[in-house]
């Protein structure tokens, strides 16, 4: 595992995933404890504020450490376009070396715990989030929503697919997530033909099997090259407001699967 991590590292100066980017010549496979000072090279700063990101060891789901992600007002301040609301974030960017592609199983796992003081409030909030790469700013792609995402909006729990400027909710549970830790596990298979899959679990129970399209169609009206990329986010993505909200992460693992797993 350490010399799978140390060849992963070397290759997080790589340009953004396209068709003719390179990849990592062995199979992903990667964990991030949050246990050293130091955010690790898995991940990516450009989608966070200085200072919204913290390591600290008070509340930890296994280990010495978690990361804590606070967002306030206006960080990393996004205007929204075509009637959409502003938006703000804070959230970890995988590195683009690890981005998943089209037609491969991976599987995704980590725990998260929101802070006591956290507001369940009805405003748009993305906890974590998987998105098909756009190349262009101005392509067609550009401010499409994640093709899975997991919400929390006014104390209900969501996994939703958006593909092609439609939200499907595949699972919805109505729970306080507040002072406790929540294991998340994700299985996908990203795809735009009927050979998509993708099977989520929460605190070790199944709470999704889907198999379809999972993946936005790649042609001139929408701007996703083919093959697409995708790739992951996680922390605290919402419509602009006044008050901060804390969340924990730790554990975090992705590793690409057998291709014939399911």
């Amino acid at each position: 595992m350490g010399k799978l991590l140390l060849l992963l590292l070397l290759f997080t100066t790589f340009p953004a995933p396209s068709q003719s980017s390179s990849a990592p010549a062995t199979p992903i496979d990667v964990y991030d404890g949050f246990d050293t000072p130091p955010l690790s090279k898995l991940w990516e700063t450009s989608r966070f504020t200085p200072g919204a990101v913290e390591m600290q060891s008070a509340i930890v789901r296994a280990g010495d450490g978690a990361v804590r992600i606070t967002v306030h007002s206006r960080d990393t301040f996004e205007a929204g376009q075509s009637g959409d609301a502003d938006s703000e974030r804070d959230e970890l960017l995988e590195a683009r070396a690890l981005t998943a592609k089209e037609n491969i199983p991976y599987e995704h796992s980590w725990s998260m715990y929101l802070a006591p003081d956290f507001p369940i409030v009805p405003v748009r909030l993305v906890v974590a989030q998987w998105k098909q790469y756009c190349g262009s700013d101005s392509a067609p792609c550009s401010d499409d929503s994640p093709v899975l995402a997991i919400r929390y909006i006014g104390g209900v729990l969501r996994i939703t697919q958006d593909l092609a400027h439609k939200q499907t909710v595949l699972y919805e549970e109505k729970t306080d997530l507040r002072s406790r830790w929540l294991d998340l596990r994700f299985q996908v298979r990203f795809c735009p033909t009927p050979n998509g899959r993708m099977k989520a679990w929460l605190d070790g129970k199944q709470v999704v099997d889907f198999h379809g399209v999972t993946a936005n169609a790649e042609d001139i009206s929408t701007g996703y090259s083919s093959p697409s990329r995708f790739f992951f986010k996680m922390g605290l993505y919402r419509n602009v407001m006044p008050q901060p909200m804390t969340a924990y992460f730790d554990e975090y693992r992705k590793k690409q699967l057998p291709p014939d797993v399911f």
